[in-house]
């Protein structure tokens, strides 16, 4: 009996160890995972990563220095042919020559069982491009061979760089499931980096301590006087120093899937960065970079393409001294420059706080980047007389800037301090206004730079309501149709989202998406005021014919108030969510709808009113009826009070929207006299 125990347990623990110590290495790849038809966690996965190892060393080379060399090997199963995409891969690479990027593809294979055999077919060169983004980044891509539903593909690359302030951030997370996934870091004492983790999961972290060493190659030559002869001695010096070794790992990771509101996915995604603050060599002074946010700003600030032109003026001097004659008022002042630069400077479409070209040539050449615009325009404002600074910002595909960081910002704006707060501009986009950003640079948190170089925070997210209004007048007829006439009104972040996405569009192609958009109803007489007064709200009016919104049945008539411009769905369906509702902007929508009775017909029932608030203050809805003999008014508002919904108030939220719908799809019933 015992000795049956005994090998029980042996058995027991030799599968334990075997099943959960599994070995990730390139090129075991087994049938089992071959036959897999479906991810056992997630059947819906199109694809699932099975494993990706990165491994990131600094390691002195005598004729570059320190460079960092990350290594990745990943293997992913590919179940449906929506997986296909995933066949395809690309790693980035900084074009500038001093920090010497480049990467390399190998042992790529893709995996098939063919007859209950492994079938194994190596990338070739023709499935190896390289791509160049812009100036700045190109891109290595691959397109793996001969995959197919239920192909295994396998790769590893390697990325070298001389750039050492940041290492590559990895995501341990992707769309699809990752069975397991890890990350190491090799780092010599000479160097510290913070490390920030995204996401809620919890990684595996193990730290350890190595000894490493440098050898040095020494040449020397002696002798050659007279009739001697040269001579070369060759030696070799070594330096020792302490390596520190850290893996994080984990492993059965769902899949981040896109929710509504979502601001950048990335910003949950679990993922680690690291960020160089602290270089301290031997017999040398300690240089700090990124340990917090103050010495962040003060690294940004001294950067030569950054600090220094926000000095130069003379390039401007002339032509804002004509521009401001006769304007002394604030606010004028500040809209006079603002609108100068806005339409005297392009933006290239390239993002950045450092200048590329510089202020003076961006000027000359009416193009420019984000921070040639934007510090150019806070230059001017202070020429101008005003208390103008520029803000550090992270755009919404940057992410959030969580934590302190160099490559925390990717952009940078303009302020303006006056008695009755801070006035934000970003004179890259055409269509905004002051205090009405880009909704790309609405994210959470900025920082302000004095020119005493210290800094504050600024908060980027809107707080006053962005409102549509629209106004409807609709005539019921027997046949089943309708009739009628809209006007509708749109404000500050409503009416610069309209302008940006219709300013260009041809009006007839407009038209013809709005009625396929609103249940193909029919268009004319339509009219838009103020598409280039920013001043003023956007207008739009109207009228309409509409044959599918009511439905007659025997000797009634069902309609909604709303018509075509009620919701239909809920936009949240998740059950549990675990990133914050990101709106953009505090909005509120308002409906006044005066619909007439054909002859013949009365009221048989119509929706209740309701108020609704929810709580906290996140949002309300209003829903009121009155009626007449022949006529009905409906007022529908609803406001959404903050722009940012943390995921505790969730279930509030998706059950506040399915009221909202609900009511909004209550017929009103007509019966025939």
């Amino acid at each position: 009996m015992k000795t049956y125990v005994l090998a029980f347990v042996l058995f027991f623990t030799f599968f334990y160890s075997n099943t959960n110590a599994q070995e990730f290495k390139l090129g075991k790849v087994s049938v089992a995972e071959l036959e897999e038809k479906e991810h056992p966690k997630d059947p819906s996965a199109v694809a699932a990563i099975l494993f990706k190892k990165g491994e990131a060393r600094i390691e002195y080379s005598e004729s570059n220095g320190f460079q960092t060399t990350t290594l990745v090997k990943t293997r992913i199963k590919i179940y449906k042919k929506e997986g296909y995409e995933w066949a395809n891969q690309e790693v980035s690479y900084y074009l500038d020559s001093s920090y010497d990027e480049n990467v390399s593809f190998s042992d790529a294979y893709t995996y098939n069982l063919v007859n209950g055999k492994i079938e194994k077919t190596k990338l070739k060169s023709d499935g190896e491009f390289i791509e160049k983004i812009n100036k700045f980044w190109g891109r290595k891509k691959i397109t793996m061979p001969n995959v197919k539903e239920g192909s295994v593909i396998e790769f590893q690359y390697s990325l070298k760089s001389g750039l050492i302030g940041s290492l590559r951030d990895w995501y341990f997370q992707s769309s699809i499931p990752v069975n397991f996934s890890e990350y190491k870091t090799h780092i010599p004492e000479y160097y510290t980096y913070n490390s920030n983790q995204k996401g809620y999961i919890v990684l595996n972290t193990t730290v350890s301590k190595k000894n490493n060493s440098i050898i040095f190659h020494n040449k020397e030559r002696s002798g050659g006087q007279g009739f001697s002869a040269i001579k070369t001695t060759f030696s070799e010096e070594k330096i020792d120093y302490l390596e520190t070794q850290t893996t994080y790992s984990t492993k059965d990771l769902p899949a981040m899937k896109e929710e509504a509101f979502v601001n950048n996915i990335d910003n949950y995604t679990c993922s680690i960065s690291h960020e160089l603050s602290v270089v301290n060599f031997p017999n040398t002074p300690a240089k700090y970079y990124s340990t917090n946010w103050e010495s962040v700003v003060k690294t940004i600030n001294e950067y030569e393409d950054f600090g220094p032109e926000l000095n130069k003026t003379g390039y401007f001097e002339n032509d804002i001294n004509k521009l401001l004659t006769g304007i002394n008022v604030q606010n004028e002042r500040i809209a006079a420059v603002f609108n100068y630069v806005k339409n005297s400077v392009k933006w290239n479409k390239y993002k950045g706080y450092s200048c590329n070209d510089g202020v003076n040539k961006a000027y000359k050449d009416k193009t420019g980047n984000t921070a040639e615009i934007n510090l150019m325009l806070t230059a001017m404002l202070r020429f101008a007389g005003l208390n103008a600074n520029p803000v550090l910002i992270s755009t919404r595909d940057n992410g959030i800037a969580f934590f302190p960081s160099r490559t925390a910002f990717n952009s940078v704006i303009a302020a303006v301090e006056t008695p009755e707060g801070l006035i934000l501009l970003d004179a890259t986009e055409k269509y905004s206004e002051p205090n009405i950003l880009p909704l790309r640079d609405l994210n959470w948190i900025g920082r302000l730079i004095r020119k005493d170089g210290t800094s504050t925070e600024v908060d980027l997210m809107p707080k006053i309501l962005s409102r549509e209004a629209t106004n409807k007048s609709v005539v019921v007829t027997t046949d089943g149709s309708v009739e009628g006439k809209i006007r509708r009104q749109l404000t500050d972040y409503e009416a610069l989202e309209f302008r940006k996405k219709n300013g260009d569009t041809n009006k007839d192609n407009y038209l013809e998406k709005l009625e396929n958009s609103n249940n193909n109803i029919e268009i004319s007489d339509y009219v838009r005021e103020n598409e280039l007064d920013l001043s003023k709200p956007i207008v739009e009016s109207y009228s309409f014919k509409d044959t599918k919104s009511i439905e007659v049945i025997n000797d009634k008539i069902y309609i909604s108030p709303m018509l075509f411009l009620s919701a239909k769905e809920n936009p949240f369906k998740q059950e549990v969510r675990e990133y914050p509702v990101d709106f953009g902007y505090p909005m509120l929508n308002k409906y006044n709808i005066n619909l007439e009775i054909p002859e013949g017909y009365v009221i048989e029932s119509m929706p209740a009113s309701i108020n609704i608030a929810t709580g906290n203050d996140i949002g309300t809805f209003k829903f009121m009826m009155a009626n007449t003999d022949s006529k009905i008014q409906t007022t529908i508002t609803s406001t959404v009070n903050s722009a940012i919904v943390t995921s505790d108030f969730y279930p509030v939220l998706k059950g506040f929207y399915q009221q909202m719908i609900d009511k909004q799809n209550e017929k009103i019933v007509l019966k025939k006299i």
